[in-house]
């Protein structure tokens, strides 16, 4: 085991990307020294590096990973050395009304969330922008399986979970469905959908290259006349009118993207009332969704080309030209190889 890691630490929207050289520390109970092997760039990591987001600084960013078991603290025995797994994106108490009363983890008392801490916050190897991450007691460890590529893997502790999640919130019965908006969000969820056996799934986004992708994923050619649900992934109030008029009497609208403050709607209680509207917010999840997630990639592996969606690695020592390939919205994702600086 390496003595150091190496990242890349944020010190601000002004200032960049510093490199650095962390130690690693003695590993406490229960805490996993990972190895990462790919990481990517997420969308709320460009909102961060812009300033529209804030952060603790100095901090090391990213919490989309795939990696190798390096280490393990004392009492860790339902893992392996060198096992590839994945993890999520929060560590959580288990034992808080949050974890264990609403069943809501990813808002526990004490929640702690990887590539959103400062540096000086326990070990400092708390992102996913470095050759290593100490992963915390609390945190979802899962192993990777075989057949599954790291760029189908890499997000899937953010953008595919999450989506897992918000699929408990659409009523079984669902057969139509509107999905605002074709970033990674939005094409999991299409996929997701299909897979569920929904019939007509319509996926709307100002990118035009972006609304053909998702032709791919399970969306369909068409116009929406009534939908029994719409899942909002684009982070723009301005679709919320559209989605509550293409929704029928008693649909379900679930809010997913808009996590920022310039996110006010125009909208009336009566709209909601006399629609018999059900209006849910979907933010993060628990480790059964990555778990599903992780059973999704796997089972439909020969249906979707998840992997083709990840640009080919950028060292991790190029990041800032990683972040400005991200910005161009080429890829759905941008991956970055932590080994190579």
């Amino acid at each position: 085991m390496p003595e150091t890691a190496i990242a890349q630490v944020f010190l601000g929207p002004e200032r960049g990307f510093d490199r650095r050289e962390i130690p690693i520390p003695k590993l406490g109970p229960g805490e996993v020294l990972v190895a990462i092997s790919l990481a990517s760039i997420c969308g709320s990591d460009l909102h961060t590096l812009a300033g529209r987001r804030e952060a603790p600084v100095p901090c090391v960013l990213g919490h989309e990973a795939v990696g190798h078991i390096a280490a393990m603290g004392a009492g860790r025995t339902d893992l392996s050395i060198g096992q590839r797994v994945t993890w999520s994106l929060a560590d959580s108490c288990g034992h808080c009304p949050a974890c264990v009363t609403y069943d809501l983890p990813q808002k526990c008392d004490a929640l702690f969330k990887y590539g959103h801490a400062a540096i000086d916050d326990g070990s400092g190897l708390n992102g996913c922008y470095a050759s290593h991450i100490v992963l915390r007691p609390g945190t979802a460890i899962f192993p990777v399986p075989a057949r599954l590529p790291d760029a189908a893997v890499v997000p899937a502790n953010c953008s595919l979970a999450t989506m897992v999640n918000v699929l408990e919130a659409i009523p079984t019965n669902a057969r139509s469905v509107l999905v605002q908006g074709a970033g990674l969000l939005g094409l999991h969820a299409c996929a997701l959908l299909r897979h569920r056996g929904v019939t007509e799934i319509f996926c709307r986004d100002a990118d035009s290259g972006r609304q053909s992708a998702a032709l791919k994923f399970g969306a369909i050619v068409g116009e929406p006349n009534q939908v029994d649900a719409v899942i909002e992934v684009v982070g723009d109030p301005s679709v919320v009118a559209q989605g509550i008029d293409l929704l029928r009497p008693g649909g379900t609208y679930a809010l997913v993207g808009m996590v920022h403050p310039q996110s006010v709607l125009n909208l009336t209680g009566e709209t909601i009332i006399k629609k018999c509207l059900r209006i849910v917010g979907v933010h993060n999840y628990a480790p059964r969704h990555l778990r599903d997630g992780l059973r999704f990639l796997k089972d439909t592996s020969d249906l979707f080309d998840f992997a083709g969606l990840v640009s080919p690695p950028m060292p991790l020592g190029e990041l800032p030209a990683a972040i400005a390939l991200a910005n161009t919205r080429r890829w759905p994702r941008v991956s970055i190889n932590p080994r190579q600086f």
